[in-house]
């Protein structure tokens, strides 16, 4: 039996106001959303500032509670009280809901004197801020700065398997964009299609040319080239440019870590990644028109992100080329429906057109459902794209 929750129980990087809008937020946005953080990470530690829930919540020890990889969290039933525990308890010990928490803090601190507050509200809303933050960088000093090292294992249709190890760093704190230091449930789902099904995506040495070249868009750890890089070899593709492209530096590093471990003693004739940084807004002349397939997953955040992704996209892709785009579908918390953003930019009158009568639109969507375990509380399923010039 499945449980369904709202409140205190989403989670954090779901349910709290966007930075940008801390700014405009009121006083009881405000205490509403350090109420919900107080009751999630430090439900034993009621200070006299935050009036206690009228839901008292009992913590259940991390160790005993088995936690999901991607936990999540949306379930069905709200009269499942241990299914609840479980849930909390889960969402309690997530490390990137802990650090999006904590960064949210910081950013409320370090904004608060610019929100239009009285004097007596700033001053408890600094109280309260002040006592979460402390509690969550006390439990997590010597624990959650640590990365995560994750094993996938994606059968194939041969009957083998692709193992891809890989580095969950911690984020850096700097830049509230750096998600690609994370590996998201739509990397892991288009990675096992993939493996499972490489005709689908006309991944044979028939349909690629002798030696294609694959660039992956918002690479994040890099989990979907390193996929693709040893499927080619799974399926007699031996030789292959295989680019794993990010806006951040430290995203693309920490990739580099993940390329190091999966190919610790890359050869010319072994296919391996290599990265770059590009920005989809000015994408470089040079690569004009020299990818034979783009892949990209849960890399939408913005409408201009949509625009910008079309663009560089049609700026890279060859004109027998093959674009799979898969978007994560969102129905709640803040980037509830950001997936329709994306057939908005490839309106009609709004898509690229070569010199040859071509235009650069969607060919093909389907839909792909939700993995048990897989993914965060507020995505309910993928859209998968398959894009090119017609």
């Amino acid at each position: 039996m499945s449980v369904s929750f709202s409140g205190p129980c989403l989670p954090p990087s779901s349910s709290l106001l966007p930075v940008r809008q801390l700014i405009s937020a009121s006083d009881e946005q405000l205490t509403s959303a350090l109420r919900k953080l107080q009751t999630l990470y430090c439900p034993l530690r009621i200070p006299a500032s935050l009036p206690k829930p009228s839901l008292k919540q009992k913590q259940i020890a991390v160790a005993s509670t088995p936690i999901p990889v991607d936990s999540g969290y949306a379930s069905e039933n709200e009269d499942d009280d241990a299914a609840s525990e479980e849930v909390l308890a889960a969402l309690r010990a997530d490390f990137f809901e802990r650090t999006f928490a904590t960064r949210w803090l910081t950013s409320l601190l370090s904004r608060v004197e610019e929100i239009d507050l009285s004097e007596e509200a700033r001053s408890q809303i600094v109280d309260d801020a002040a006592f979460i933050l402390s509690s969550l960088t006390n439990s997590t000093n010597d624990e959650e700065e640590e990365a995560l090292t994750r094993n996938f294992t994606f059968p194939t249709s041969s009957g083998n398997s692709i193992y891809i190890t890989l580095n969950d760093a911690p984020l850096t704190g700097t830049d509230h964009t750096d998600v690609g230091l994370q590996s998201w449930g739509a990397s892991i789902v288009l990675s096992s299609m993939m493996c499972a099904d490489p005709q689908r995506f006309d991944l044979t040495s028939n349909n690629l040319p002798i030696q294609p070249k694959i660039i992956e868009l918002g690479a994040g750890t890099g989990l979907v080239s390193l996929t693709l890089a040893k499927l080619l070899s799974e399926i007699g593709v031996e030789r292959a440019t295989i680019i794993a492209t990010d806006y951040h530096q430290a995203v693309l590093e920490n990739c580099r870590v993940n390329v190091a471990t999966n190919f610790p003693s890359p050869s010319i004739d072994r296919l391996s990644v290599d990265m770059m940084i590009l920005d989809w807004s000015a994408p470089p002349p040079d690569l004009r028109s020299t990818a034979d397939l783009l892949i990209a997953s849960d890399v939408v955040y913005a409408p201009e992100h949509a625009a910008w992704l079309r663009d560089c996209a049609a700026h890279l892709l060859t004109p027998g080329g093959t674009f799979w785009l898969m978007v994560t579908v969102r129905k709640t918390g803040k980037f509830e429906n950001i997936q329709q953003t994306v057939e908005a930019a490839f309106m009609p009158g709004l898509c690229p057109e070569d010199g040859h009568g071509r235009r650069f639109r969607i060919l093909d969507k389907g839909s792909v459902e939700k993995r048990r375990g897989i993914g965060r509380g507020d995505e309910s399923g993928y859209n998968l794209y398959r894009i090119g010039w017609a």
